[in-house]
């Protein structure tokens, strides 16, 4: 097993859990001919070692193994890789009895198939269970798509049109474009009622924050990041700004937008997205590791950076180096279909959950 398996590729990896040897080769046989991909494990703690390496599509487990047996690695999956969360987990079992498969269900199984196995059952049951993680996931990238377009059409500062106006403002998250001067270019719905609902900012005219030092801070983080924009760099800045009311915080993410020419000379943006804690505000890491098929690694980056926090402090906190951040963020473009991390955060921040 060297290579990794790719979500979202044309082939679904099945990881098939077996004691028995040549039972578990004969069904992965019978599941790759049948145009799947599929690896297999001898014990519980076999599986535990190849997911590390893999994340499948869907699970197929015997109970009654030596070690650790089927609900041992159920259980441990459920509290140990919640980033697999959204894998479908199927039960290998000669034990058919109704407390059986009670027992199976309640510990949070998602189908049971009796041995000795039918494999046309098998593999209608897998193809059920994937046709349903396919739909869930083709919804979200349904909308995340629409944000996505609105946003490639942020790239160009004279674009902001009434369509991508539309989908900007049925999200959950605020939207802000501000030029170098921290002029205001553009604010959506959310942005303009958080502001006048939290007093934390003002998007009147040039940005403001609650306090002179916070608006400094906030200007410049803006200004740096629409000069990195015009030279065409990709860069991001993270501030809080405290609710007057409450002291919660809302999170502001101010990542580099280049953009077009204006008046023959190159002009650029800074967009601000602002979360608050109050309401909805990034999806947990185990739910970003089930929507776009993170690893553990990668599903903490992308969390980080919502946060708004620096790849130099992404790399302390899971003391990594800064170098391995920009291999993974890699993937994570790779794994979106983003390419700069305005597209990224955006995307996320726009998952059901973050969405009204």
């Amino acid at each position: 097993m060297t290579t990794k398996h790719t979500p979202g590729g044309s082939r679904n990896l099945i990881l098939c859990v077996e004691d028995e040897r040549d039972l578990r080769e004969d069904i992965i046989e019978e599941l790759r001919s049948s145009g799947h991909d599929a690896i297999g494990a001898g014990t519980g703690r076999e599986a535990l070692d190849a997911l590390e390496a893999v994340r499948p599509d869907l699970i197929l487990c015997d109970i009654s193994m030596p070690e650790m047996n089927g609900y041992d690695l159920l259980e441990t999956m459920r509290k140990e890789r919640t980033d697999l969360g959204d894998v479908p987990f199927v039960f290998l079992t000669a034990l058919d009895e109704r407390d059986e498969v009670i027992s199976g269900k309640r510990a949070g199984v998602d189908d049971y198939l009796v041995k000795p196995i039918d494999f046309d059952l098998m593999l209608a049951s897998i193809e059920a269970r994937l046709a349903q993680t396919r739909r869930v996931r083709t919804l979200h990238r349904r909308d995340a798509d629409a944000v996505q377009e609105a946003f490639r059409h942020l790239v160009d500062q004279e674009r902001v049109t009434e369509g991508t106006t539309d989908v900007l403002n049925i999200l959950g998250f605020g939207v802000v474009l501000a030029d170098a001067h921290g002029d205001v270019v553009f604010a959506n719905a959310f942005a303009r009622t958080l502001s006048a609902e939290t007093e934390a900012f003002s998007l009147h005219g040039r940005l403001r924050a609650g306090t002179p030092e916070l608006s400094r801070k906030l200007r410049t983080h803006v200004a740096e990041v629409a000069d990195a924009a015009r030279r065409g760099e990709d860069i991001m800045r993270g501030l809080a700004l405290p609710r007057p009311d409450d002291g919660e915080e809302l999170i502001l993410v101010i990542c580099a937008l280049p953009g077009g020419r204006k008046d023959d000379a190159p002009s650029s943006l800074a967009a601000i997205l602002i979360s608050d804690s109050k309401r909805r505000s990034a999806p947990p890491e185990h739910m970003l590791a089930s929507l776009f098929g993170l690893t553990p690694t990668e599903a903490q980056i992308a969390h980080g950076l919502v946060s708004g926090q620096r790849s130099a402090d992404i790399a302390r906190r899971l003391k990594i180096s800064q170098t391995t951040v920009a291999f993974h963020l890699r993937n994570l473009f790779e794994k979106t279909g983003t390419r700069r991390q305005v597209d990224l955060v955006a995307l996320i921040l726009s998952t059901p959950v973050a969405v009204r």
